[in-house]
């Protein structure tokens, strides 16, 4: 069974790896107790929104960013080799028909 924390948790810790920082860093600038980020770190504990939004501020990755990633991973365990970055065949048809509505909020 895939647990989306784990996958979340191994992603923030490869982030923070890759910046080169300590976990106790990442908790202080994120304001989150270190022993819970090491928590959310070993998929041990599922992290909030909140959480999430202010621990990818401290690692100065956007969070589309870290969803992106997890959701990769997530598709390799499922063993899906090639990820859908293309507009499915059914919607392509349509794509002439419809104008797409960006909100800025």
């Amino acid at each position: 069974m895939i647990l989306v924390r784990q996958e979340i948790g191994e992603v923030l810790r490869d982030f923070r790896l890759q910046k080169g920082r300590t976990l106790r860093q990442v908790a202080g600038r994120a304001s989150v107790a270190l022993g819970y980020l090491s928590e959310v770190e070993r998929g041990q504990k599922e992290a909030s929104s909140e959480i999430l939004a202010s621990v990818a501020d401290a690692l100065d990755v956007p969070i589309s960013t870290i969803m992106r990633e997890v959701g990769d991973r997530i598709s390799v365990l499922e063993g899906l080799q090639v990820f859908p970055d293309v507009v499915p065949d059914d919607l392509a048809a349509l794509e002439g028909d419809i104008q797409p509505q960006l909100s800025l909020r």
